[in-house]
């Protein structure tokens, strides 16, 4: 008895291991787009946290100093948007990849 429920917890493990495989290449696929001042400023990052591109409407583009920091601003904004939005989609699709495998609370993978 101790021989099969060891082989269908190594079969469990393998089957675990394909879809967080699948779920991690998924990722590097994607790109997300996060987004501050109502959409001024637009940053695209794929799911490696890699910047795509950056965006910028052209009404923010002035030579006032005090425009300029409220554009590096917007600029950071943006990206912690989209990171913290790659960082959403990795945690829910590596979540459903170990679905029904006993994980303590707070591992990470």
């Amino acid at each position: 008895m101790m021989k099969n429920q060891l082989a269908g917890l190594m079969r469990q493990a393998q089957q675990v291991q394909e879809k967080i495989k699948k779920a991690q290449e998924s990722l590097s696929e994607m790109t997300i787009e996060g987004q501050a001042g109502s959409g001024l400023v637009r940053a695209t990052v794929d799911g490696r946290h890699q910047v795509k591109a950056v965006v910028i409407d052209a009404s923010l583009m002035t030579s006032d100093p005090d425009d300029r920091e409220t554009l590096q601003d917007l600029l950071v904004a943006a990206l912690n948007d989209a990171h913290a939005k790659v960082e959403q989609e990795s945690q829910d699709r590596m979540s459903a990849a170990t679905a029904g495998l006993p994980l303590p609370p707070g591992f990470k993978l």
